[in-house]
Protein backbone atom coordinates (compact mmCIF):
# COMPACT_ATOMS: atom_id res chain seq x y z
CA UNK A 1 0.00 0.00 0.00
CA UNK A 2 1.29 3.45 -0.93
CA UNK A 3 2.46 5.56 1.98
CA UNK A 4 1.25 9.11 2.54
CA UNK A 5 3.60 11.72 1.12
CA UNK A 6 4.43 14.67 3.31
CA UNK A 7 5.07 17.00 0.36
CA UNK A 8 1.47 16.51 -0.76
CA UNK A 9 0.13 17.02 2.77
CA UNK A 10 -1.50 13.58 2.66
CA UNK A 11 -3.47 12.16 5.59
CA UNK A 12 -5.68 9.31 4.43
CA UNK A 13 -9.12 9.02 6.04
CA UNK A 14 -9.94 5.49 7.21
CA UNK A 15 -12.61 5.75 9.92
CA UNK A 16 -15.82 4.19 8.58
CA UNK A 17 -18.10 6.05 11.00
CA UNK A 18 -16.71 9.41 9.86
CA UNK A 19 -16.94 8.38 6.21
CA UNK A 20 -20.62 7.50 6.75
CA UNK A 21 -21.24 10.86 8.49
CA UNK A 22 -19.68 12.72 5.57
CA UNK A 23 -21.78 10.77 3.08
CA UNK A 24 -24.96 11.57 5.01
CA UNK A 25 -23.98 15.25 5.06
CA UNK A 26 -23.36 15.29 1.30
CA UNK A 27 -26.50 13.24 0.56
CA UNK A 28 -25.34 12.44 -3.01
CA UNK A 29 -27.92 11.83 -5.73
CA UNK A 30 -27.60 9.63 -8.78
CA UNK A 31 -27.47 12.46 -11.31
CA UNK A 32 -25.19 14.82 -9.32
CA UNK A 33 -22.24 16.42 -11.09
CA UNK A 34 -19.76 15.53 -8.35
CA UNK A 35 -16.12 16.57 -8.10
CA UNK A 36 -13.84 15.16 -5.41
CA UNK A 37 -10.60 17.01 -4.69
CA UNK A 38 -7.69 14.91 -3.46
CA UNK A 39 -9.33 11.45 -3.36
CA UNK A 40 -6.21 9.79 -1.94
CA UNK A 41 -6.78 6.04 -1.64
CA UNK A 42 -10.48 6.35 -2.32
CA UNK A 43 -12.04 6.32 1.17
CA UNK A 44 -14.80 8.67 -0.02
CA UNK A 45 -14.48 7.97 -3.74
CA UNK A 46 -15.73 4.41 -3.71
CA UNK A 47 -18.80 5.02 -1.47
CA UNK A 48 -19.70 8.06 -3.60
CA UNK A 49 -19.58 5.92 -6.74
CA UNK A 50 -22.20 3.65 -5.17
CA UNK A 51 -24.60 6.60 -5.19
CA UNK A 52 -23.67 8.34 -8.44
CA UNK A 53 -23.61 7.36 -12.08
CA UNK A 54 -20.27 9.11 -12.48
CA UNK A 55 -17.67 10.94 -10.41
CA UNK A 56 -14.78 13.19 -11.36
CA UNK A 57 -11.71 13.34 -9.12
CA UNK A 58 -8.68 15.62 -9.30
CA UNK A 59 -5.54 14.05 -7.85
CA UNK A 60 -2.04 15.54 -7.92
CA UNK A 61 -0.18 12.37 -6.88
CA UNK A 62 0.08 10.33 -10.08
CA UNK A 63 1.05 7.19 -8.16
CA UNK A 64 -2.42 7.07 -6.60
CA UNK A 65 -4.26 7.14 -9.92
CA UNK A 66 -3.88 3.41 -10.83
CA UNK A 67 -4.89 2.54 -7.25
CA UNK A 68 -8.11 4.52 -7.64
CA UNK A 69 -8.84 3.09 -11.08
CA UNK A 70 -8.39 -0.49 -9.91
CA UNK A 71 -10.65 -0.01 -6.89
CA UNK A 72 -13.35 1.68 -8.99
CA UNK A 73 -13.70 -1.11 -11.57
CA UNK A 74 -16.83 -2.49 -9.90
CA UNK A 75 -18.34 0.93 -9.22
CA UNK A 76 -19.72 3.68 -11.42
CA UNK A 77 -17.90 5.72 -14.03
CA UNK A 78 -14.79 7.30 -12.50
CA UNK A 79 -12.99 10.09 -14.35
CA UNK A 80 -9.54 10.72 -12.89
CA UNK A 81 -7.72 13.97 -13.69
CA UNK A 82 -4.06 14.23 -12.74
CA UNK A 83 -3.71 17.96 -12.03
CA UNK A 84 -2.98 20.61 -9.44
CA UNK A 85 -6.40 21.79 -8.25
CA UNK A 86 -4.96 25.25 -7.52
CA UNK A 87 -4.50 25.83 -11.25
CA UNK A 88 -7.26 23.61 -12.61
CA UNK A 89 -10.11 25.28 -14.55
CA UNK A 90 -13.27 24.17 -12.75
CA UNK A 91 -15.45 25.75 -15.43
CA UNK A 92 -14.49 22.90 -17.76
CA UNK A 93 -16.51 20.52 -15.55
CA UNK A 94 -19.63 22.64 -15.18
CA UNK A 95 -20.69 23.49 -18.72
CA UNK A 96 -24.11 21.82 -18.42
CA UNK A 97 -24.68 21.27 -14.69
CA UNK A 98 -23.49 22.96 -11.53
CA UNK A 99 -20.84 21.18 -9.49
CA UNK A 100 -21.06 19.59 -6.10
CA UNK A 101 -17.53 19.65 -4.69
CA UNK A 102 -16.21 17.43 -1.89
CA UNK A 103 -12.80 16.68 -0.47
CA UNK A 104 -10.46 15.90 2.38
CA UNK A 105 -8.26 18.91 1.65
CA UNK A 106 -4.50 18.98 2.31
CA UNK A 107 -3.97 21.43 5.15
CA UNK A 108 -1.15 23.21 3.34
CA UNK A 109 -3.36 24.36 0.44
CA UNK A 110 -6.79 24.69 2.03
CA UNK A 111 -6.86 28.50 2.32
CA UNK A 112 -5.55 29.30 -1.19
CA UNK A 113 -7.87 26.61 -2.54
CA UNK A 114 -10.87 28.30 -0.89
CA UNK A 115 -10.05 31.51 -2.74
CA UNK A 116 -9.49 29.63 -6.01
CA UNK A 117 -12.91 27.98 -5.73
CA UNK A 118 -14.61 31.33 -5.18
CA UNK A 119 -13.52 32.30 -8.70
CA UNK A 120 -15.93 29.65 -10.02
CA UNK A 121 -18.63 30.08 -7.40
CA UNK A 122 -21.44 30.65 -9.92
CA UNK A 123 -20.83 27.13 -11.26
CA UNK A 124 -20.96 25.43 -7.84
CA UNK A 125 -24.06 24.05 -6.08
CA UNK A 126 -22.40 23.27 -2.75
CA UNK A 127 -19.13 22.16 -1.14
CA UNK A 128 -18.33 19.73 1.67
CA UNK A 129 -14.77 19.80 2.96
CA UNK A 130 -12.62 18.24 5.63
CA UNK A 131 -10.32 20.97 6.92
CA UNK A 132 -7.99 21.72 9.77
CA UNK A 133 -10.29 22.60 12.67
CA UNK A 134 -8.71 26.03 13.08
CA UNK A 135 -9.43 26.88 9.43
CA UNK A 136 -13.00 25.60 9.72
CA UNK A 137 -13.58 27.83 12.76
CA UNK A 138 -12.23 30.84 10.89
CA UNK A 139 -14.53 30.21 7.92
CA UNK A 140 -17.71 30.17 10.04
CA UNK A 141 -16.64 32.78 12.61
CA UNK A 142 -19.03 35.57 13.61
CA UNK A 143 -18.08 39.24 13.55
CA UNK A 144 -16.41 40.38 16.76
CA UNK A 145 -14.94 36.99 17.65
CA UNK A 146 -11.29 35.96 17.87
CA UNK A 147 -11.48 33.72 14.79
CA UNK A 148 -13.17 36.31 12.59
CA UNK A 149 -10.81 37.48 9.86
CA UNK A 150 -10.18 37.88 6.17
CA UNK A 151 -11.08 34.25 5.40
CA UNK A 152 -14.39 34.61 7.27
CA UNK A 153 -15.38 37.75 5.34
CA UNK A 154 -14.34 36.53 1.91
CA UNK A 155 -15.97 33.09 2.13
CA UNK A 156 -19.13 34.38 3.82
CA UNK A 157 -19.43 37.01 1.07
CA UNK A 158 -20.06 34.14 -1.35
CA UNK A 159 -21.45 31.32 0.81
CA UNK A 160 -23.62 30.29 3.73
CA UNK A 161 -21.10 28.46 5.93
CA UNK A 162 -21.94 25.60 8.32
CA UNK A 163 -19.65 23.83 10.77
CA UNK A 164 -20.88 20.22 10.76
CA UNK A 165 -18.71 18.07 13.06
CA UNK A 166 -15.22 17.44 14.42
CA UNK A 167 -12.88 14.68 13.27
CA UNK A 168 -10.14 13.32 15.55
CA UNK A 169 -6.55 12.74 14.36
CA UNK A 170 -6.95 9.00 14.94
CA UNK A 171 -9.35 8.84 11.98
CA UNK A 172 -6.42 9.32 9.57
CA UNK A 173 -3.29 7.51 8.47
CA UNK A 174 -0.87 8.97 9.35
CA UNK A 175 -2.54 10.88 12.18
CA UNK A 176 -2.13 14.66 11.80
CA UNK A 177 -0.97 16.72 14.76
CA UNK A 178 -4.17 18.79 14.77
CA UNK A 179 -7.91 18.18 14.90
CA UNK A 180 -10.03 18.39 11.75
CA UNK A 181 -13.63 19.39 11.02
CA UNK A 182 -16.15 19.06 8.21
CA UNK A 183 -17.87 22.15 6.83
CA UNK A 184 -20.61 22.78 4.29
CA UNK A 185 -20.43 25.84 2.04
CA UNK A 186 -23.54 26.74 0.05
CA UNK A 187 -23.28 29.64 -2.42
CA UNK A 188 -25.82 32.41 -1.85
CA UNK A 189 -28.59 32.40 -4.43
CA UNK A 190 -28.52 36.18 -4.34
CA UNK A 191 -25.78 38.46 -2.95
CA UNK A 192 -26.25 39.24 0.74
CA UNK A 193 -24.22 42.44 0.32
CA UNK A 194 -23.56 44.52 -2.77
CA UNK A 195 -19.95 45.43 -3.50
CA UNK A 196 -19.93 47.24 -6.81
CA UNK A 197 -16.25 46.51 -7.41
CA UNK A 198 -15.19 43.21 -5.88
CA UNK A 199 -11.48 43.95 -6.39
CA UNK A 200 -11.79 47.07 -4.23
CA UNK A 201 -13.81 45.16 -1.62
CA UNK A 202 -11.18 42.40 -1.49
CA UNK A 203 -8.31 44.87 -1.16
CA UNK A 204 -10.00 46.76 1.69
CA UNK A 205 -10.65 43.50 3.59
CA UNK A 206 -7.07 42.34 3.04
CA UNK A 207 -5.59 45.66 4.14
CA UNK A 208 -7.81 45.89 7.22
CA UNK A 209 -6.89 42.44 8.52
CA UNK A 210 -3.20 42.76 7.69
CA UNK A 211 -3.05 45.09 10.72
CA UNK A 212 -5.98 43.73 12.67
CA UNK A 213 -4.86 45.10 16.06
CA UNK A 214 -4.86 48.66 14.78
CA UNK A 215 -7.99 50.79 14.71
CA UNK A 216 -9.74 50.77 11.36
CA UNK A 217 -8.91 54.44 10.78
CA UNK A 218 -5.20 53.60 11.06
CA UNK A 219 -5.16 50.27 9.22
CA UNK A 220 -7.07 51.71 6.24
CA UNK A 221 -5.56 55.20 6.13
CA UNK A 222 -3.67 54.32 2.96
CA UNK A 223 -6.85 53.51 1.04
CA UNK A 224 -9.63 55.69 2.45
CA UNK A 225 -10.29 58.85 4.47
CA UNK A 226 -11.84 59.03 7.95
CA UNK A 227 -14.82 60.80 6.36
CA UNK A 228 -15.69 57.60 4.49
CA UNK A 229 -15.82 55.75 7.81
CA UNK A 230 -18.21 58.44 9.05
CA UNK A 231 -20.36 58.14 5.91
CA UNK A 232 -20.72 54.40 6.57
CA UNK A 233 -21.47 54.96 10.29
CA UNK A 234 -18.34 53.04 11.30
CA UNK A 235 -16.61 54.19 14.47
CA UNK A 236 -13.04 55.28 13.85
CA UNK A 237 -11.83 53.40 16.94
CA UNK A 238 -13.21 50.04 15.83
CA UNK A 239 -10.93 47.25 14.60
CA UNK A 240 -11.29 45.08 11.49
CA UNK A 241 -12.80 42.22 13.51
CA UNK A 242 -15.71 44.52 14.48
CA UNK A 243 -16.78 45.23 10.89
CA UNK A 244 -19.56 43.26 9.19
CA UNK A 245 -19.73 42.29 5.53
CA UNK A 246 -22.12 45.22 5.07
CA UNK A 247 -19.57 47.58 6.61
CA UNK A 248 -16.81 46.43 4.28
CA UNK A 249 -19.14 46.67 1.26
CA UNK A 250 -20.11 50.22 2.22
CA UNK A 251 -16.45 51.24 2.44
CA UNK A 252 -15.67 49.61 -0.90
CA UNK A 253 -18.59 51.33 -2.59
CA UNK A 254 -17.44 54.73 -1.36
CA UNK A 255 -13.87 54.10 -2.49
CA UNK A 256 -14.78 52.50 -5.82
CA UNK A 257 -14.59 54.73 -8.91
CA UNK A 258 -18.11 53.47 -9.70
CA UNK A 259 -19.36 55.29 -6.61
CA UNK A 260 -22.56 54.58 -4.73
CA UNK A 261 -26.21 54.64 -5.64
CA UNK A 262 -26.86 57.36 -3.15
Amino acid sequence: MLRARKRFGQHFLHDKNIIDKILRAIDPKRDDNLLEIGPGRGALTLPLLNYCEQLTVVELDRDLIPVLQRKAVQGGQLKVINADILTFDLDSLSRTRSLRVVGNLPYNISTPLMFHLMDSITKIQDMHFMLQKEVARRIVANVGTRNYGRLSVMIQYFCHCQYLFDVAPTCFTPAPKVDSAVVRLTPHKAPIVSAKDFTVFSEIVRTAFNQRRKTISNSLKSVLSPEILDACNIGRRLRAENLTLQNFACLANHVSPRGTDE
